[in-house]
């Protein structure tokens, strides 16, 4: 029997987030035995925490899609380390942790009931190409000149991101998953009106594998897009993203550029605690 956490992310009220699965002391299951049960939950991801390899971190994570592991996720990383809090984790530095996990160290940080974590490198960035414009544009049902602007924003998962003129144009897509091609993972941002209670509305497309689902809230995506968009001036160096508002959630993502780092932070309420046995 292991520790059993599930917790509901960007949200302070459970049901309107994004909900990870949380498996604690999980060091003795193998790869297969995670990706199964990640399959089993049928969640966006479904998360591990072992020991840590280094003495710089608290703790290890890994993380798995029903498809996939990957190096680095958003709203895993801040559910996993509200988890890992409540069932009595001490971090080495009070106020700070320090995750592990196949993207290196990342470090969050806890402001009463908020965390953050500092956004990891992107693997990819920059401009996309003409040609990938054009399929990008296709992909959700759009012209080229629809889209402002379009960059590479691959911070593990693998995203593309297009910046719409407005946050009524985003909830507007309806995309045809059909010509995604390539795309693991499509975002698509647009800023709301002024005086609104968040600044942009995020959409993300994502694929699992046997098919592309919407995400309710994305930590990685809103961390590498405002990589994109704060340095571009394009947004202020702090602000409130929304996401989820086509699925009935209530996602709200703060980004603020502070000491040299993008922070990415968001209330996390802990649903479900148990057992599991695996």
């Amino acid at each position: 029997m292991r520790g059993f956490s599930q917790v509901d992310v960007f949200t302070d009220e459970l049901t309107y987030g994004n909900a990870v699965a949380v498996v604690h002391d999980a060091e003795n299951l193998t790869t297969d035995q995670m990706a199964k049960f990640a399959r089993w939950t049928n969640l966006a991801e479904t998360t591990f925490l072992l020991p840590p390899t280094t003495p710089a971190a608290d703790y290890r994570l890994r993380i798995f899609t029903i498809s996939r592991e990957l190096p680095f996720a958003g709203h895993p990383t801040l559910g996993s380390a509200r988890a890992w809090l409540e069932a009595g984790g001490q971090p080495h530095t009070p106020g700070q942790l320090i995750q592990e996990c196949g993207a290196g160290l990342v470090t969050l940080r806890q402001d009463n009931a908020r965390l953050s974590f500092a956004a990891p490198p992107r693997l990819r960035s920059g401009p996309v190409t003409p040609d990938e414009l054009q399929s990008l544009a296709k992909a959700l049902r759009l012209n080229p000149t629809d889209v402002v602007d379009a960059q590479w924003a691959d911070n593990g998962p693998g995203w593309i991101a297009a910046l719409l003129p407005s946050a009524e144009a985003v909830l507007a897509l309806n995309p045809d998953y059909t010509k995604f091609g390539t795309f693991a993972g499509v975002g698509v941002v647009g800023p709301h009106p002024e005086g609104s209670d968040a600044d942009f509305e995020v959409r993300a497309f994502v694929d699992e594998g046997t098919r592309f689902d919407e995400d309710p809230v994305t930590g990685s995506l809103n961390a590498a897009i405002a990589q994109w968009l704060i340095p571009a001036e394009l947004a202020p160096t702090s602000y409130i993203a929304a996401q989820g508002t086509r699925l009935g959630r209530r996602g709200r993502v703060h980004l603020t550029q502070a000491d040299g780092e993008i922070w990415v932070g968001g209330n996390t309420v802990l649903g479900v605690r148990g057992t599991v046995t695996l």
